[in-house]
């Protein structure tokens, strides 16, 4: 299979093409080749997504399957657009954050409403949550408007090497850490859900061989934050001690949910959120979607983290904050 990866130099567009090159396909990244390299065996064509002609470098070329990871509908319009005629099957990777709401569980894209999608003034999917479905949806719209056959893949969190917001990292690295009790948000059966990003890698790379078509979600089985946690230790070693914050007080004292500085990755208030952390994985799993064991996640996760060259974490708590709302946690509890 030729495939044409429009990105494969960073995270999930990388893992994508370094999954495509061992299952001996035929890859090429289109990218600027900023980000970092493309995978071993896959060749990089130089391009500019953000300028008009920008995939001019690609003309007279065809291809079997294209996977695009953007977010930025004129992207989308443009691939959609200089490749007409030029590719087989599509798949737009888009996002769960395309709901209008995702307060219910076990939701699936036939009985969740998506948002409107954004309008062409409206390009830039960084702006904002709402902004970032709306340019999803645009996005989706582009390639199922397309003609052509489609997978419109949503996944929830993605995790594991090369995540560059840390989200996930943050667990696996404190819990290496372990020399005093780790802060644990909301309840022991609170729902987690997040894919390892090779295993995201991998069913996109089986369903353009496929040619499946629809839209899926693709994550993981949600499971009680407990035993998310208890996964993780098991991956990194040892056993820490956790202390269950009530999520009211830590929003109260300032911590965030989800990811970024002063947060707590992979906690969001309940029930606003109960179905971002409990999407119903049925149809995907049928489509072929398997999982490796957490355990083997944290593990590799840590293992990139250590050498990766950049100690600092994009998420979660610094270690004088966690501590500071832990004492507070205990003063409120008598």
């Amino acid at each position: 299979m030729r495939l044409l990866v429009l990105g494969g130099t960073r995270f999930l567009g990388r893992a994508t093409a370094a999954h495509a090159v061992a299952a001996g396909h035929q890859v090429t990244c289109a990218a600027r080749g900023t980000s970092g390299p493309v995978a071993t065996g896959a060749e990089l064509v130089r391009v500019d997504r953000s300028v008009p002609d920008g995939l001019a470098p690609l003309d007279g070329r065809s291809f079997d399957a294209v996977v695009d990871v953007s977010s930025v509908p004129s992207q989308v319009r443009q691939a959609v657009t200089a490749l007409a005629g030029r590719v087989g099957h599509w798949t737009c990777v888009s996002t769960i954050s395309v709901y209008a709401d995702l307060s219910a569980p076990g939701g699936r894209p036939d009985n969740t409403p998506v948002l409107p999608a954004a309008p062409p003034e409206m390009d830039d999917p960084t702006a904002g949550d709402e902004e970032y479905g709306r340019c999803c949806v645009a996005c989706e719209q582009a390639v199922t408007g397309s003609g052509r056959p489609a997978l419109v893949c949503r996944p929830g969190l993605i995790v594991g090497l090369g995540d560059p917001s840390d989200r996930f990292t943050y667990w696996p690295v404190r819990f290496a850490r372990a020399d005093r009790p780790v802060l644990a948000p909301g309840r022991p059966d609170d729902p987690v859900q997040w894919i390892d990003v090779r295993d995201l890698a991998g069913w996109l790379v089986r369903s353009a061989e496929a040619g499946l078509t629809g839209t899926y979600e693709a994550t993981g089985a949600p499971v009680p934050r407990a035993e998310f946690l208890a996964g993780i230790a098991t991956g990194v070693g040892g056993t820490p001690e956790l202390v269950w914050v009530d999520p009211q007080f830590l929003l109260d004292h300032g911590v965030q949910p989800w990811s970024g500085p002063r947060s707590l990755p992979l906690w969001l208030p309940l029930p606003e959120y109960s179905g971002m952390l409990s999407r119903d994985i049925g149809p995907a799993v049928s489509a072929g979607l398997t999982f490796r064991q957490l355990a083997d996640t944290a593990r590799d996760t840590l293992a990139w983290y250590t050498v990766r060259g950049d100690s600092n974490l994009k998420s979660g708590l610094a270690a004088a904050d966690e501590a500071d709302v832990l004492e507070a946690w205990r003063k409120s509890q008598g």
